[in-house]
């Protein structure tokens, strides 16, 4: 059972180095170019994905709500801001963890579509990470991933809205060159987004096969785990079994 273990152990890190390039997969959001060394896979998310969202925002203290909506959000309204997620017009990724837990999030809101059926030139971003999981760079990566996502979408500006008490949502803007203006309590940053070219495509699918893949590695993993420790469970409440058969007296 140890052996069987040990083999899930390595087959995931074995996983995890054939995903891993000479430099991050994460592009600048200005750029589109490879900043940091170092890897951090994001998914894109689906309707599919909606309870993990809600799960992930619940986990959110009140402080936490208040930078991330603007206001104390109660659990209801939560509910009911995950209710109403458009998985289709706009766009969600995430930071998922060996367990699957989604530990951070994106939320890149569209602007409303013309009658031509194309996107608006701006985009809304809000960005979300759990506080065990803080204090390695996820935000930036978001911001990055939505900024090459908005940018291939069309999108010539990215717009955040903040509390000027937010200091983590706008030093991840600064870094990544949007000009923050302060009004009160609150703050607001834009970054104009250059035009898509075939290199920023090119990132973009290949961040989204590295996000895909990592999440299934992830995903059969953890099944694998799962099933070792059903059996483990199993082989504990039956001595007969693990005699073989044969009971005392039998």
């Amino acid at each position: 059972m140890l052996a069987a273990k040990s083999w899930v152990h390595a087959s995931f890190r074995a996983g995890r180095r054939w995903l891993r390039p000479a430099r991050s997969a994460e592009p600048t959001a200005a750029t589109g170019r490879a900043a940091t060394p170092g890897i951090v896979p994001i998914r894109a998310l689906s309707a599919a994905h909606r309870e993990r969202v809600r799960g992930h925002l619940l986990a959110l203290g009140a402080a936490d709500r208040v930078l991330r909506f603007g206001w104390r959000a109660s659990d209801a309204q939560v509910e009911a801001y995950v209710d109403r997620l458009d998985f289709v017009r706009d766009q969600l990724f995430g930071i998922f963890n060996r367990r699957l837990d989604l530990i951070a999030l994106a939320h890149l809101a569209l602007a409303p579509r013309g009658p031509s059926g194309q996107p608006g030139d701006s985009a809304d971003l809000g960005l979300s990470v759990l506080p065990h999981a803080r204090g390695r760079g996820y935000g930036g990566r978001l911001f990055a991933r939505a900024a090459m996502q908005a940018r291939n979408t069309g999108v010539g500006r990215l717009a955040i809205q903040a509390l000027g008490r937010n200091a983590a949502m706008l030093r991840i803007a600064r870094r990544a060159g949007a000009t923050v203006q302060r009004s009160g309590p609150d703050a607001e940053a834009w970054l104009n987004l250059p035009p898509a070219t075939l290199d920023s495509r090119i990132r973009l699918w290949r961040a989204a096969q590295l996000g895909e893949t990592d999440y299934r590695l992830k995903r059969d993993a953890k099944r694998l785990r799962d099933w070792i420790a059903r059996l483990q469970e199993a082989w504990a409440v039956r001595p007969d079994v693990r005699g073989g058969g044969r009971v005392a007296g039998g």
